[in-house]
């Protein structure tokens, strides 16, 4: 097995440390030198290996949201297969709970409103995870109209977003199962 090229393993280092700086200083406290410093290289090598700080956030975002193949694809987990699944995903605690990978994502959504190509990676996230739940459930409701599956898909995804951004400081234990029951009431009209 051919080992992985060492500017590979460095760029996947830096892309690490970026993720944590994020979280530890949100977007604007993430600047190279921190980067540098997390990852334990000079500024000028993480320069060398992903070029300025702009680019770098772009190869984050691109890699909080890529699918299997390394391509930006939706934020469910690639087995899911129904409606219970996922939902089960997105107002678990894995997605639900305030976690690091939470304030990345938090991060890149303040930083999008500045960089068009950063909104665009969110944009293609969320829209495929769109998607995806408008087909999850025209197959478990084939008499419903398209329309209304994505109307459902949309207030799906929104109650479970909604649920996200309240976690970072609504610390009811009960947040979770609301936006669920919201969420299946949602899905019981379609």
């Amino acid at each position: 097995m051919a080992r992985p090229s060492v500017a590979a393993e460095r760029r996947e280092q830096i892309i690490g440390a970026t993720m944590t700086t994020i979280a530890e200083h949100g977007i604007h406290g993430t600047t190279l030198d921190r980067i540098a410093d997390a990852v334990g290289m000079s500024r000028g090598h993480v320069r060398h290996f992903v070029g300025n700080r702009d680019k770098l956030l772009l190869d984050t975002a691109v890699a909080v949201f890529a699918d299997d193949s390394g391509a930006v694809g939706s934020i469910l987990p690639a087995g899911v297969q129904n409606m219970r699944g996922a939902l089960d995903y997105l107002f678990g605690v894995e997605f639900g709970g305030p976690d690091v990978e939470n304030a990345i994502v938090l991060g890149l959504v303040e930083f999008s409103r500045q960089r068009p190509e950063i909104a665009e990676v969110l944009t293609t996230a969320y829209t495929r995870t769109r998607v995806q739940l408008r087909e999850l459930i025209a197959r478990e409701r084939p008499n419903a109209s398209p329309e209304s599956c994505a109307t459902a898909a949309y207030g799906v995804l929104t109650c479970a977003l909604g649920s996200v951004f309240l976690g970072d400081f609504d610390r009811d234990p009960s947040r979770l199962a609301h936006a669920r029951a919201a969420a299946e009431a949602l899905l019981s009209a379609v």
